[in-house]
């Protein structure tokens, strides 16, 4: 990444920590530590606030640090501030459609007028109720003879886009007030390629009670990347966003030639991972969310989860090394290991090993022992949470075959499966007690992992199932 744009403002990363005086950062994802000189912590302090409306004399190392610390997750831009005599950037609203005219009808409700709407009607069953939509709503209607799924009908529309800027909207989402508003100042940096919103679920469209399925995807929506801001891509804490709400610059859009034809589930990663490919930049933006609606009842909720699931192994063969189920390094891994098979002695002793053996590389970095330690530890359980989730997605024989390798296995197979839900349910506090919650956390894994094996043994790539080894970095 190049420098910040000098209009915009920094903030830290919340997970960020400051050792030696503010002059050693630990943190981003992969995780890394960076050193500055005393005048380099002191001029990033002063980079950090809110943006301005007129670019101010800043130091061009400053924006070059604050760059490479927004690239690397330890920091995040903040918007200019408003400049009244500024117009809002020309933004066409993209939306495919299949069917669904309720769902579209409140899709295009919410959108309003304030920007051109085009939708392509995926050749529906009933293309009237579609077309009576778009009527009622000002859209401009564009229609497929032939079914090709949103990959296909959002390239189909490009044709009839003029503006710079291009905002997917999904038939099923409903957006905010000035949601647009608030994604499109991050294009004034010319690396962003594209942007994505938090997508959430939407309550449930007839005003019913909430079922036991929806207070479960209010929590855990496949969709739905979490509270926390980042750069997108490959080996990053947000490895991809969905196109069920996604704004993009056209030339980026041009430069890697669009959705990839065919492709009808995993599309938008596809094209998030090539835009980034292309040196393009991709942002997530959490503060704005856009409603999803999710299926309502378990057995639509699970096939879908099963669709998505069966992507993995045509990515896995178009992006080689990017899919593995979990990531795994040395030490933590062998006290995790060691820790589920009950082997308490032998994990106290790996975690230990793994605290010395940090603490000597980050100790002379300004990183104190006690902090070492804690990673080791931290380490060793998010290892054990990560396998837990691996096995239970793709590896459930296995599991089953260590439950039937007596009483240690037994106790090793309960572990891996209860602990992704168990630390999950106590961390988010969902509205659901424990025991549905992990039956319904288990059953949702279990139909994605069945996905990921059909599309592994489709594809002949199996890369999704293996997994990949990471490690700490060490900047200046």
């Amino acid at each position: 990444m190049g420098a910040l744009p000098e209009r915009f403002g920094l903030a830290l990363d919340r997970r960020l920590r400051r050792f030696g005086g503010g002059t050693v950062l630990a943190g981003g994802h992969p995780g890394r530590i960076v050193t500055l000189t005393p005048d380099g912590a002191l001029a990033l302090d002063a980079r950090v606030g809110p943006g301005t409306a007129v670019p101010e004399a800043r130091d061009a190392a400053t924006s070059d640090l604050a760059g490479r610390l927004v690239a690397s997750g330890m920091a995040h831009p903040r918007p200019p501030a408003h400049d009244p005599d500024a117009g809002l950037p020309a933004v066409t609203v993209v939306v495919p459609a299949f069917d669904r005219a309720g769902a579209l009808d409140r899709c295009l409700a919410a959108l309003g007028t304030d920007h051109p709407v085009v939708v392509v009607d995926d050749a529906s069953l009933d293309p009237d109720a579609v077309a009576t939509v778009c009527a009622v709503h000002g859209a401009r209607l564009v229609r497929r003879d032939r079914n090709g799924g949103p990959g296909a009908a959002r390239g189909d529309a490009l044709a009839h886009v003029g503006t710079d800027l291009v905002a997917f909207v999904d038939s099923d989402c409903t957006v905010g007030p000035g949601w647009l508003d608030r994604l499109t100042w991050l294009f004034d940096d010319p690396g962003i390629g594209a942007v994505a919103p938090r997508v959430v679920a939407a309550p449930p469209a007839d005003g019913s009670r909430p079922r036991v399925v929806d207070r479960f995807h209010a929590v855990r929506s496949p969709i739905d990347l979490g509270p926390d801001e980042g750069e997108v891509g490959p080996g990053r804490a947000v490895r991809y966003v969905p196109t069920a709400a996604l704004v993009v610059r056209r030339s980026a859009l041009d430069d890697v030639g669009g959705f990839a034809p065919g492709m009808r589930v995993g599309e938008d990663v596809d094209l998030v991972w090539r835009l980034v490919d292309a040196g393009w930049r991709v942002r997530y933006e959490p503060s704005v969310t856009v409603g999803h609606a999710e299926p309502r009842r378990w057995g639509t909720a699970l096939a879908r989860r099963f669709r998505y699931g069966t992507s993995a192994g045509p990515l896995a063969a178009r992006h080689p090394g990017r899919l593995a189920p979990v990531e795994l390094r040395p030490w933590p891994t062998a006290a995790a290991l060691a820790a589920l098979a009950g082997r308490t002695p032998l994990a106290l002793a790996a975690v230990a090993a793994s605290g010395i053996l940090l603490g000597r590389s980050v100790r002379p970095l300004g990183v104190p022992t006690r902090q070492a330690w804690a990673w080791s530890a931290q380490g060793a359980g998010w290892t054990v949470v990560g396998l837990g989730r691996a096995a239970t997605m793709v590896a459930a024989p296995a599991v089953v075959a260590l439950a039937a390798g007596g009483r240690r296995g037994t106790r090793a197979a309960v572990a891996l499966v209860l602990a992704p839900p168990v630390v999950e349910w106590v961390r988010r506090r969902p509205d659901l007690d424990l025991p549905r919650w992990v039956a319904a956390s288990v059953a949702d894994d279990l139909a994605y992992g069945a996905g990921v094996w059909t599309g592994c043994l489709r594809s002949g790539s199996f890369g999704p199932v293996l997994p990949t080894f990471g490690r700490v970095r060490a900047e200046s």
